[in-house]
């Protein structure tokens, strides 16, 4: 008999699905698109640009910024009867220095209205710059900053010196490895159940994101009971946490206090998303709202949790000094690589034939990888490091197949590498299939039975 669905309870659901289907496509700042968009005044202009940031780059690559343009007066459908738009770029190669501006030049691509700069060979050649961009419409009064934190928290592009060179080749899908199952719970609404959400014409939703705690309890996030269920390191289980959450779609990390951070993705009408924060035993501690429209990732940062936000496609704090941060305060610290609990960064970046990865400090790149691939890749589910070691995880896929590969480099090389299944019954947070913990890496999968978290053993750093 099958399971039955539990009952939509509106259609955000299904927008929230059709975001994390997009947010997919992306990484954590992984070739990710800042897009900006303000009604303007008086003439109320349809007014929004989308960049894809050079977040890395190989040595002696020519880099040349692009902004797609959108401007059209309200109610007016014809795409050629939008207005024009110019932009300046203001960029550098020293953070302390003052910008110097570039002008973009409007030009057209695929019969869109695109915005281009060639970045200066000076710069280029630089061992990284950071620029942001201002867009306006004539006859309009209102302007685009690109990012949203203009000076304050620019893009920033970095080169790669030497990086390590990993070539996959082409995918042999069908050799997976489905880990060793840890934790498990039926689809249903039992007490050690995990509840289902339908989708129209979509996946239906289901446990969508988990987290491993310091100790190695394993916690997974059953947003459609508005609740989380652990089990205990030695398999023991699961308890039940009830959550005052709005039971969607949701992200979920694990400070290392024990206390649980779960971003509500989907937002109410005339807000944001909310990161709401719990203690150990569930009880909540605060909410915040973010300061973009969407969110799709909360992480644990340097100092407390920090959410990838989107159109500035940046990483941003949402509580600063135990206190939740105002959206200026979140845009102004915004950065382009995930923040680490260590203060360094990972920054990665998808390109069309290869992956480029790099490990971050205030001195500059410290470890760099690129990956080529004959396969495409989708996606990064993961990057960061492990003890002396870095780990990446990515979804390939061809016309009728999917996996995901684990790659674990450290400073000779590749020492590992498998795939896994996709194992997506069920529709989760588009980016939060794996955890790392230890020298484990842990997958969240699901299959017309229910939810499952399997382990995998990465084995000791040398």
């Amino acid at each position: 008999m099958p399971i039955p669905l539990r009952a939509r309870r509106d259609m955000p659901t299904v927008a929230a699905v059709a975001v994390g289907c997009a947010l997919a496509a992306l990484a954590v700042a992984v070739s990710s698109t800042a897009v900006a968009r303000r009604p303007t005044a008086p003439a109320r202009a349809v007014f929004d640009a989308s960049h894809l940031p050079p977040l890395l780059r190989l040595p002696g690559e020519r880099v040349d910024l692009s902004y797609e343009a959108h401007c059209a007066r309200e109610g007016v459908e014809d795409p050629e009867a939008g207005c024009d738009v110019r932009g300046i770029v203001y960029l550098r190669t020293d953070p302390h220095a003052p910008f110097r501006t570039l002008p973009l030049e409007p030009t057209s691509q695929n019969g869109l209205r695109v915005l281009t700069a060639t970045v200066p060979a000076d710069v280029v050649g630089s061992r990284g710059f950071e620029y942001y961009a201002e867009l306006e419409a004539n006859g309009a009064s209102d302007r685009i900053v690109v990012p949203a934190g203009g000076a304050d928290a620019p893009h920033r592009s970095l080169r790669l010196g030497d990086p390590s060179v990993v070539d996959l080749g082409t995918h042999p899908f069908g050799s997976a490895s489905p880990g060793t199952p840890i934790v498990s719970a039926p689809w249903g609404d039992g007490p050690a159940s995990v509840g289902l959400e339908s989708g129209r014409n979509l996946p239906a939703i289901g446990a969508s994101a988990f987290d491993v705690g310091r100790e190695g309890a394993i916690t997974l996030l059953d947003e459609a009971h508005r609740r989380a269920l652990r089990w205990q390191p030695d398999g023991a289980g699961p308890t039940r946490m009830p959550l005052t959450i709005d039971g969607r779609l949701a992200d979920l990390s694990i400070g290392d206090d024990g206390s649980l951070y779960v971003l509500e993705s989907v937002a109410a009408p005339g807000h944001t998303p909310v990161l709401r924060n719990f203690d150990p035993a569930g009880r909540e501690l605060g909410a915040t709202e973010t300061a973009d429209g969407v969110a799709s990732q909360v992480r644990i940062g340097p100092r407390g949790p920090v959410v990838l936000q989107h159109p500035s496609h940046q990483w941003m704090p949402v509580v600063g000094e135990g206190a939740p941060s105002s959206p200026r305060d979140q845009r102004r610290a915004a950065r382009n690589g995930r923040p680490l609990r260590s203060g360094a960064e990972v920054v990665v970046l998808r390109r069309e034939h290869d992956l480029l990865a790099a490990l971050v400090s205030s001195r500059g790149v410290e470890r760099s990888w690129r990956v080529t691939t004959r396969t495409p890749i989708a996606e990064v589910q993961l990057a960061e490091p492990l003890d002396r070691r870095f780990v990446v995880v990515a979804r390939v896929y061809s016309d009728s197949a999917s996996e995901f590969v684990v790659l674990v480099f450290d400073r000779h090389g590749t020492t590992t590498r498998f795939s896994t299944p996709t194992d997506e019954w069920a529709e989760a947070a588009p980016l939060s299939r794996f955890r790392l913990a230890g020298n484990r890496l842990y997958r969240l999968g699901s299959n017309a039975n229910g939810a499952f978290v399997a382990r995998y053993d990465l084995g000791d750093s040398q």
